[in-house]
C-alpha cells in the first residue's frame, strides 16, 4: 500500500508507464537515489527482482523458529552511522535505533586469548600486547573523525573537506597496505587490525584492506559498531517509507529483462548491462564490461543457537562482531588461498551476533541468532558449516551443543538471493583500489555510463561496498544535473 500517491505492486500489476526515474534494485544505494530522486519532485519507480525489498539490507525470520530473525546479507552498521547521508536522513527520527555496545568488534586467538576493540581507544590500547602502536594509528584519525570519513566516503572526484587529515589518512594506508604494516607491533593488535581490513576480501597487505580497516577501525573508536534493534530490514523500510510519503512507485518480484523508458539507475552489477541494453551498449564500453572482474565468494551459514557462546576469553561474550580468522598470517595465508581458488583450512569467518546490542532477537525460549560469512573461492558449491562450527569450537568449547538449527547458503547460491551477488562475491567486484578510486570502468564520472539515459549506482561504484547509501547519493545528484538540470540537493531530513 502505497501514501501521498504511491503505488506497490507486483509483477503485472496495472499501473502507469512513464515516470521521470526507474531505479532498478533496492538496495541501500538504489532506495538512497530513489529517495533523493522523489524528494526533488520526480516520479520515481523502484523495481525490485526479489520478493522483499532491501538488496543487502534485509532480514527474514527462521523457517522453524519464527521468533528468531536472520539478517539476509549485512548485520552490524558501523556505516550507518558514519554516512553522510544517513546523517542527513536522520534513521533515529524515523523509528530507526541503532545501538552501538562498548564492545565494537573482537578477534579471538588460538591461544585462547583475544584481542578487543573497545569504543574507547584508551581502554583498547590499555588492554593490548603494545597498545602504544595501536595510539599512534588511530589516535590522530578519532581526533578528525569526519576528516576520515570525508577521505573514504567522499566522491574521490572533490577537494576533500580536511585535507591535513586527508594526507594523514592516505599515508597510513599506503604503510599499513604494504610490507611496512609491521609498524603495529604486538601479536593481538596485528590479529585486531587484519581482521578489519579482511571485510575487503582481498589479498594482504594491500590498500584496499588497509583503507577498509583504517576507516572502520575509526568509526569503532568513535562511533562505533551499532546494531539495528529489530534488524538490518528497518533500515531499508525507514528509505522504503520515505519513498512511498514522496510518490514513489514499488514494483516487487519483477526482473528487468529489457530497459525501461527514461532516466534508468542501475542498483546492478555493471555487467547486467550488457544482457538488458544488448547491441545498444557501446561497443569500447562493452568491451570493458567485458573484462569485468568479480571477486572471491562468500559461504553464509546461519545458526540458532539455545544459549549464549562459552568463550574461552570472557570479553569476547560482549562483542556483537568477531572476526574468527586466527592470527595476522592465518588471515593472510587463507585469503591467498581463497584468491588462488582454493578452500582455506582456516578461511576468515565474520560472525554477528546482534542479540547482544539487540536482546528482542531473542524468542521467548531464549534462542537467537548467530550470522556468518566465511570466505571462499568464487562459484564455490561448499557447505562451511561445519568448518564454522568447528571454528567457534576452538574458541568456545561447548558451542557445538548450543546449535538448534543452521542453514548455510553457499557462495554458488548467493545470486539466488542477490543477483549482485555474482559467483559470491558481496563486494561486487569492488574490492580494489581502482575500483574504490575510479569504478567499474574508466570513466571521469563513475556513476554515468556512454549508454543515454542509463546510470550506475551499485557498490560497484565508488565509494564502495557497505550499507552507506553515498553510491546512491552520487548517482542521484549526477541524474539531477545532467537529465533536469536540478543543481541544488534536495533536504533529507524528516
Amino acid at each position: 500500500m502505497g501514501c501521498n500517491g504511491g503505488v506497490e505492486g507486483r509483477s503485472g500489476a496495472t499501473r502507469e508507464t512513464g515516470v521521470d526515474v526507474t531505479v532498478v534494485g533496492s538496495g541501500p544505494n538504489g532506495l538512497a537515489a530513489a529517495v533523493i530522486c522523489a524528494r526533488a519532485g520526480l516520479s520515481v519507480r523502484v523495481i525490485e527482482a526479489q520478493p522483499t525489498f532491501g538488496g543487502g539490507a534485509r532480514t527474514q525470520a527462521d523457517p522453524d523458529y519464527p521468533g528468531v530473525l536472520h539478517d539476509v546479507c549485512s548485520a552490524v552498521h558501523p556505516l550507518g552511522v558514519a554516512s553522510p547521508f544517513f546523517a542527513e536522513f536522520d534513521l533515529a527520527a524515523r523509528g530507526v535505533e541503532l545501538v552501538a555496545p562498548e564492545v565494537s568488534y573482537a578477534n579471538p586467538l588460538p591461544d585462547g586469548t583475544a584481542a578487543v576493540a573497545y569504543r574507547s581507544l584508551d581502554r583498547t590500547c590499555d588492554e593490548l600486547d603494545d597498545g602504544s602502536s595501536w595510539r599512534r594509528l588511530f589516535g590522530p584519525l578519532t581526533d578528525h573523525v569526519d576528516g576520515v570519513l570525508g577521505f573514504f566516503l567522499g566522491d574521490k572526484r572533490s577537494l576533500p573537506p580536511d585535507l591535513v587529515t586527508t594526507v594523514r589518512t592516505g599515508l597510513r594506508v599506503l604503510a599499513m597496505g604494504s610490507p611496512a604494516w609491521g609498524l603495529l607491533r604486538g601479536d593481538d593488535a596485528q590479529a585486531l587490525f587484519t581482521g578489519v581490513g579482511v571485510h575487503a576480501i582481498s589479498r594482504m597487505p594491500s590498500p584496499v584492506n588497509s583503507g577498509a580497516g583504517l576507516m572502520l577501525g575509526t568509526v569503532a573508536h568513535t562511533a562505533g559498531w551499532p546494531v539495528p534493534v529489530g534488524g538490518t530490514q528497518t533500515i531499508a523500510d525507514a528509505l522504503l517509507a520515505d519513498v512511498r510519503a514522496h510518490g514513489g512507485e514499488l514494483v516487487l518480484g519483477e526482473t528487468v529483462t529489457t530497459p525501461p523508458g527514461g532516466v534508468v539507475i542501475w542498483d546492478t552489477a555493471p555487467t547486467a548491462l550488457l544482457d538488458i541494453y544488448g547491441d545498444r551498449v557501446p561497443s569500447r564500453y562493452a568491451k570493458a564490461l567485458q573484462r569485468y572482474r568479480f571477486g572471491p565468494g562468500v559461504c553464509k551459514v546461519d545458526f540458532v543457537l539455545s544459549g549464549d557462546i562459552p568463550w574461552r576469553d570472557p570479553r569476547v561474550a560482549q562483542a556483537p562482531t568477531v572476526h574468527m580468522g586466527g592470527t595476522r598470517a592465518q588471515m593472510a595465508l587463507a585469503e591467498r588461498e581463497i584468491a588462488a581458488g582454493r578452500h582455506a583450512a582456516w578461511p576468515m569467518t565474520l560472525a554477528a551476533l546482534p542479540h547482544l546490542a539487540d536482546p528482542s532477537r531473542i524468542d521467548e525460549q531464549g534462542r537467537r541468532p548467530l550470522w556468518t560469512y566465511s570466505h571462499v573461492p568464487a562459484n564455490s558449491p561448499a557447505d562451511l558449516t561445519e568448518t564454522v562450527t568447528a571454528q567457534f569450537e576452538r574458541a568456545a568449547p561447548g558451542f557445538r551443543d548450543l546449535v538448534l538449527a543452521a542453514r548455510c547458503v553457499p557462495a554458488a547460491r548467493m545470486a539466488d538471493h542477490n543477483a549482485n551477488y555474482v559467483g559470491g562475491d558481496i563486494i561486487v567486484g569492488g574490492a580494489t583500489l581502482f575500483a574504490a578510486m575510479i569504478g567499474p570502468t574508466l570513466r571521469l564520472n563513475p556513476w554515468t555510463t556512454p549508454i543515454p539515459q542509463a546510470y550506475l549506482c551499485s557498490s560497484a561504484t565508488p565509494p564502495g561496498t557497505g550499507v552507506h547509501g553515498m553510491a546512491g547519493y552520487y548517482a542521484a545528484r549526477t541524474v539531477l544535473r545532467r537529465e533536469f538540470g536540478i543543481t541544488t540537493m534536495p533536504p533529507l531530513s524528516p
